[in-house]
């Protein structure tokens, strides 16, 4: 059986062909989450970079992945779903095509080892879903293989379009989809993978190498870095203090110690009280001075 590809169709028609099909699924009551790309940037932060590097590392992908980005940038994945093991997704092309994703569990062998791994070293589950950590931490999530994302082996997917490939670009780009939802809830990756989050840090105090010993100087990404790499407004100035271990200055000392110090009598009363005394002793002295000339003329 042979087929034909389809006439191309411009993005705005596809867009305006979606928008149409979408507003009937929202009419059924469906609730429909788009995916949304602000300039070329797909992914922002770390959950969402390290999902699309793990996606372009693998040459399983290679040839199909340009196409993906392409028509996630332009808005084409229409509706993104993402529960625990899958992904369902609707892309827009010469019609609406359904994609279906699914994604294997992490073993729990494994999953056992990156918790032991990173245990101690995760301050936070703010810390670990904003990917503020070491990174040696962040090179054991990410280890090929025996890391936390996904090899092309436990990845399955599909496609109602009629492209022949094992994957289309319609997979492709739901695929750099999922990086763009990390960005907004990296907790979701947790969920796919059918692990709980919270372990990384309840199993803290137990673990080996990444924590106890802490991360070597050479292992902690910088201020600049980890804004680059993790999308995070980072006070570097405060960050440049903790890692240098800077004592406060000589001007900081005396501060605090005059803020500490406590005033003497004079100081307490303050500069008007100080000359209402003086002005006392003024007068007394001038009452005292009749006195003292009564004094002298009686002697004469």
């Amino acid at each position: 059986m042979f087929y034909e590809w389809r006439p191309y169709v411009p993005v705005w028609k596809r867009k305006q062909n979606a928008e149409r099909e979408l507003q009937k699924l929202r009419k059924k009551g469906r609730v429909v989450s788009p995916v949304v790309i602000e300039g070329r940037t797909i992914a922002q932060t770390f959950w969402g970079k390290a999902w699309c590097a793990n996606l372009e590392r693998y040459s399983d992908f290679s040839s199909r992945l340009p196409r993906g980005r392409t028509y996630v940038r332009n808005g084409s994945v229409v509706d993104l779903q993402v529960t625990p093991g899958d992904v369902s997704a609707i892309v827009s092309g010469s019609e609406l095509y359904q994609v279906a994703v699914k994604v294997a569990p992490v073993p729990k062998v494994r999953w056992a080892s990156i918790c032991g791994d990173c245990a101690g070293a995760i301050d936070s589950l703010v810390e670990l879903l904003q990917g503020r950590f070491s990174k040696g931490v962040m090179e054991r999530i990410c280890q090929q293989k025996t890391g936390l994302f996904p090899m092309p082996s436990e990845i399955e997917f599909s496609c109602s379009c009629l492209d022949w490939a094992s994957m289309c670009k319609h997979v492709a780009a739901v695929l750099y989809g999922i990086g763009a939802r990390l960005d907004d809830k990296p907790e979701l990756l947790f969920h796919l993978r059918k692990v709980d989050e919270k372990d990384l840090i309840a199993k803290a105090g137990r673990g080996l190498s990444l924590a106890k010993k802490g991360p070597a100087a050479d292992k902690v990404l910088g201020g600049e870095s980890l804004s680059e790499l993790f999308g995070l407004d980072i006070d570097e100035g405060a960050t440049a203090d903790a890692r240098s271990g800077a004592r406060p200055s000589a001007r900081a000392k005396i501060m605090r110690s005059s803020r500490g110090k406590r005033a003497g009598p004079l100081e307490r009363s303050g500069p008007a009280t100080g000359n209402a005394r003086v002005e006392d002793r003024q007068r007394r002295q001038a009452k005292a001075k009749p006195g003292l000339a009564r004094g002298k003329s009686g002697a004469r």
